[in-house]
């Protein structure tokens, strides 16, 4: 099984992306491990990476669009695999396409997590994290057993820039401009399916996995 994770930040699309690896003994794809791996392997794709990091640039997508393509050459893939992060755009899933074809392989489903704004602004809105050893808490679902205080260091907790309502919103809407073509291109080829992603890890699974296997 080949599949295409979609949804905003904070929709839980990480979360499903390993227990859907889990479940269907396939390797979980994505961008940000990838390009960690090349960085820490000092790869060629690895070096270009982090020149492009350091001047603050953004990686274009010939870059990322190689990088997927090493990674579907090793053997892990033969039984499928699902991707996170990747594509994001119009053109990479028409590079992927032609890459896949090239392989003699095919997506079989484009899952999207479709979560509403004000809640995602809740739940990324809602996290404290530890400045110190980088540990991440949550106001009201994971809250620390001091307010305001890390339960390992007892370090201040702080809310990231990017966490904050008014970046939240921003960052939605980047996503859905970025991404309301991407849904367009899969939806034509009839792949695309849209889960919500509310309620529990394991309910939300369910639901993923009956739209998977026809039963929803």
């Amino acid at each position: 099984m080949i599949l295409v994770l979609l949804g905003p930040p904070g929709a839980g699309k990480g979360t499903q992306a390993k227990l859907l690896s889990k479940a269907y003994g396939v390797p979980h794809i994505s961008t940000g491990d990838m390009f960690r791996e090349h960085k820490a392997r000092g790869t060629e794709l690895g070096k270009q990476i982090q020149a492009i990091m350091d001047a603050g640039g953004l990686v274009p997508d010939e870059v990322t669009n190689a990088m997927v393509k090493e990674r579907l050459s090793r053997p892990d893939v033969e039984g499928g695999f699902l991707l996170d992060g990747y594509p994001r755009t119009t053109a990479q899933a028409e590079y992927l396409e032609l890459l896949l074809r090239s392989l003699k392989r095919k997506i079989d489903r484009v899952v999207s997590y479709e979560v509403a704004e004000e809640l995602v602004v809740e739940r990324i809105g809602g996290r404290r994290s530890c400045p110190s050893c980088g540990a991440v808490f949550h106001l009201s679902q994971n809250p620390p057993r001091v307010e305001g205080q890390c339960d390992r260091d007892r370090t201040r907790l702080v809310q990231r820039e990017d966490d904050q309502p008014e970046n939240v919103k921003k960052r939605l809407q980047e996503y859905a401009d970025k991404t309301w073509p991407l849904k367009r291109f899969y939806k034509e080829r009839g792949l695309m399916a849209e889960v919500e992603g509310v309620g529990t890890p394991e309910g939300i699974l369910q639901a993923t996995r009956a739209v998977l296997e026809g039963r929803g």
